[in-house]
């Protein structure tokens, strides 16, 4: 089954919910009713009206998005900032180290290092390197911007 592509702000919203603790069941439901009112005050400067309209699209692309993950189309390093802090709670130079072109020493699980390959756009390339305790419950990785120009 392909994955979805969203933009960066999609993908925001979608994370800001989850981070708040609204479940994918509840973002299902809200946005099937077209009632994102009991989100208005989680982030006052989005409008999680882009969800409903998004879902309006492709009703069955959007229940695939929330249950089955995404790939955004276009994200930045401040992006991938925000989208570890809302999705992972990792923080940088307390979980990673900040890069010209990326980032370094990010210690992910399986399931985390998965979503973030799946997640990623195409600009973003994850190396996965040796963590340096040998604890094979984590990947140590570095995520680099390949599209960058020096």
């Amino acid at each position: 089954m392909p994955i979805n592509k969203i933009s960066l702000m999609d993908a925001y919203m979608i994370e800001t919910l989850r981070h708040n603790g609204i479940t994918d069941r509840e973002i299902l439901s809200q946005v099937e009713k077209a009632d994102v009112s009991p989100w208005a005050d989680l982030k006052t400067n989005f409008d999680f009206q882009g969800l409903v309209k998004l879902a309006d699209r492709d009703p069955k692309a959007f229940q695939s998005i929330i249950l089955n993950g995404y790939k955004i189309k276009f994200v930045t390093i401040k992006g991938i900032q925000n989208l570890l802090r809302l999705k992972f709670n990792k923080k940088p130079d307390s979980d990673y180290l900040l890069l010209e072109k990326g980032i370094t020493g990010l210690r992910v699980d399986e399931q985390q290092f998965t979503t973030l390959k799946q997640m990623l756009s195409d600009n973003w390339v994850i190396y996965e390197t040796s963590p340096e305790n040998g604890d094979s419950q984590y990947k140590e990785i570095n995520i680099i911007n390949t599209a960058q120009q020096n």
